[in-house]
């Protein structure tokens, strides 16, 4: 579902512009689940007090890692990206999955490259991480002194910077306290979840467990900050229309298997939240839905989908559509591609004239303002990880959740 690659009738436009982990156990080991990464969080809490004396008679230098899926950045990485992505078993389930996951990546990989070049290369979600973390940093420097300096590190999940470089980096400038900070802001067991498993690897395999003191920030779909930052991206998509109260807002996020969603997975309930969040600050004067983007394969996936979507409001002749990728914080595969392109050339299909996508959020200023005011107040919190990231978030979790409370 993510090896979509962005190009756009309208992107040419754009393109111009363009843990406490510390002791954390075996109880994190094994196929990702919802609460796997919660464990590894939980877990360490007891560090995180111990470490507490230390941080308040110094100023250590703190590091935010920055984890999201990644995207390669040119076409030397595009193999390699869908071998990580087809050998993980976190996220796709193969049958004799060590042969057929190198066997399809390597088969896709021409195709892929062919999209990419399509859209200049490569992704830019790279360029916009890096953006985001500098203009993150320095105003963390500038309004909580306390902890500075600050800087920030990639974690993706298949392209480089991969998790372990961000490790190795951090190690090598001498980092004290690292913030783990999920870069999608609803959580799911197959984004944050399985971000933070392939941290706690990669933590015991460089003998790094007790090196940092650790802390996540595992989702933060109802901040106020990106609440805002949304609604002002909506208002700008608005402001391009004659009649901006007639335009349907059509929230999109990627979609999950229903397998996964059965099992209790938090993200279809926190993207609805987050959506319920703007259209309180846009005042509700516009209809709105909200629709899932990016199936893949026969089985059952969280819907309604997107295209269906527009189909169906193409067909009651609904004319003007505003999407809002609700779900994603910055230009990638499913914006670019998915959005612009397929889901743009479906609606002139069905004679939706006016559809449009409103801007990412990318390097908004009130976006990095949410992100620094979220950070701070987490360091100051003293908080190992949210609530909610302790509860064990389906029934196949009971078991490992057990263990891990056996540990504490």
């Amino acid at each position: 579902a993510r090896l979509k690659i962005a190009t756009s009738s309208y992107q040419a436009q754009r393109a111009m512009i363009r843990w406490t982990f510390g002791q954390a156990t075996a109880a994190v080991r094994g196929t990702a689940r919802t609460h796997y990464g919660a464990a590894a969080a939980a877990l360490c809490a007891r560090r995180f007090v111990a470490a507490g004396a230390d941080a308040a008679t110094s100023k250590p230098k703190t590091g935010i890692l920055m984890m999201n899926l990644g995207g390669p950045s040119n076409a030397e990485e595009v193999e390699p990206f869908l071998l990580r992505l087809f050998s993980d078993r976190e996220i796709i389930q193969l049958p004799f999955q060590d042969y057929l996951g190198p066997m399809i990546a390597k088969r896709r990989t021409p195709k892929i490259i062919e999209q990419y070049n399509e859209i200049g290369g490569g992704s830019p979600i790279r360029t916009f991480t890096e953006q985001q973390g500098e203009m993150l940093s320095a105003k963390l420097d500038e309004i909580c002194p306390e902890t500075a300096p600050h800087k920030a590190y990639i974690g993706f999940r298949y392209a480089p910077p991969l998790t372990e470089d961000a490790l190795q980096e951090m190690q090598r400038d001498g980092v004290e306290r690292v913030v783990a900070f999920t870069q999608y802001p609803q959580y799911s067991c197959s984004t944050t979840g399985s971000s933070l498993n392939e941290l706690y690897r990669q933590i015991s395999k460089a003998g790094l467990v007790d090196r940092f003191k650790w802390s996540v920030i595992d989702r933060w779909h109802t901040h106020p900050g990106l609440v805002r930052a949304f609604a002002k991206r909506v208002r700008e998509g608005l402001a391009s229309y004659d009649k901006p109260e007639d335009v349907l807002l059509m929230f999109s996020a990627h979609s999950l298997p229903m397998r996964v969603v059965d099992r209790g997975d938090r993200y279809p309930a926190e993207v609805a939240e987050t959506v319920g969040r703007v259209m309180d600050e846009l005042g509700r004067k516009n209809r709105h839905c909200l629709v899932w983007q990016s199936k893949v394969g026969p089985l059952p996936w969280l819907g309604p989908q997107t295209g269906d979507a527009l189909e169906g409001f193409g067909k009651r002749g609904i004319k003007d559509i505003l999407v809002i990728p609700i779900a994603f914080t910055s230009d990638h595969i499913e914006t670019l591609f998915e959005i612009d392109l397929e889901y743009g050339e479906l609606a002139e299909k069905h004679g939706i004239t006016g559809f449009r996508r409103c801007e990412s959020l990318n390097t908004d200023p009130v976006f990095i303002d949410a992100m620094a005011d979220l950070v701070s107040h987490h360091l100051q919190s003293g908080d190992a990880c949210s609530r909610q990231m302790g509860l064990a978030e389906h029934k196949e979790s009971v078991g490992t959740g057990a263990q891990a409370g056996h540990h504490l």
